[in-house]
């Protein structure tokens, strides 16, 4: 199958690529850096430089790849993301889940494209009862921290977008290993290393994660197997704050982390600060499983921790 990525050289682009060239798959890669191209290449990519703000860039590239597949992967999301600011932080992200996949899939649309693949997140549903894990059919957030406002609605726009096309949108969890913020080098490692990132409250909030690398299987599975819709891609085991920090700490080999009060937190970290860590709710895979007959290699965060950071 002729694939066009976009997003190519992010953080699930990097390893996508070669998963998908060791299916059988012809990958036409963008990247909006040129200084990435060769790396591309000799990943056994077609590179092409564009930018995804672009739409007659976007037209053209699609155009010449002649793609049976689009994968939308466009983020720009920094490694250090502060929570009192991310307003500020996905900005671009925000415009490339809304713009950008307008772009593309139009471009994929005019070109007769048969299979449209795009990122979105699990952890954007609407908070359910303490202990909810949520599935697909459940919506999408309807009253966030003012932080996360615009995000939330380009989330929501790009989920509308991408599924009115009848394509399939992939809710992936907190990504961790090589590359990801939750690696050996990563910043999120760099801030529990550093107790920098504390138990806030009870730590109740409840996150899903998904290794990088099963994450990219996924997408590729979702080439060929599922139909339109959205699927959750996390791993078997959401994990509560409390839990999560401390194995992370263990990991790494850091101190245990620090515990501070709600209000506290409140004053750093704001709002959405405070509503990730103890009001978040994680994701079922369970429709991903059956549908796109996959199966994370890491079926839980408690063993990928400890050997695939």
């Amino acid at each position: 199958m002729r694939v066009f990525l976009a997003g190519a050289t992010g953080v699930i682009g990097r390893p996508l690529v070669p998963a998908l060239i060791a299916d059988g798959h012809r990958v036409t890669a963008m990247t909006r850096s040129p200084e990435k191209v060769a790396a591309l290449r000799a990943a056994g990519a077609e590179p092409v430089v564009a930018d995804a703000l672009d739409a007659e860039a976007v037209a053209a590239a699609v155009r010449e790849a002649r793609p049976d597949a689009v994968i939308h992967q466009l983020t720009a999301i920094p490694q250090r993301l502060d929570p009192r600011r991310i307003e500020r932080d996905f900005a671009l992200t925000d415009r490339l889940r809304s713009e950008g996949t307008r772009h593309l899939l139009t471009a994929a649309q005019d070109s007769g494209v048969a299979r449209i693949i795009a990122q979105s997140i699990a952890f954007a549903y609407e908070p359910g009862p303490a202990g909810t894990v949520h599935g697909e059919d459940d919506p999408l957030v309807r009253r966030p921290a003012k932080e996360f406002r615009r995000s939330a609605g380009a989330v929501a726009e790009l989920e509308r977008t991408v599924l009115g096309a009848g394509g399939l949108v992939l809710r992936y969890g907190y990504f961790y290993g090589p590359g990801c913020g939750i690696s050996q080098t990563g910043a999120i490692s760099a801030d529990v290393t550093r107790r920098r990132m504390p138990i806030v409250g009870d730590g109740q909030g409840v996150w899903s994660f998904i290794h990088i690398e099963d994450a990219a299987r996924a997408t590729v599975n979702a080439l060929t197997r599922g139909g339109p819709g959205p699927y959750n891609i996390v791993d078997d085991d959401p994990a509560a704050v409390r839990e999560w920090i401390p194995a992370l700490a263990r990991a790494l080999g850091a101190k245990r982390p620090r515990r501070v009060p709600v209000l506290l937190a409140r004053l750093v970290a704001g709002d959405y600060g405070v509503a990730v860590m103890t009001s978040a709710q994680g994701a079922s895979n369970a429709r991903a499983k059956v549908e796109l007959r996959w199966a994370p290699q890491h079926s839980s965060w408690r063993e990928g921790f400890a050997t695939a950071l």
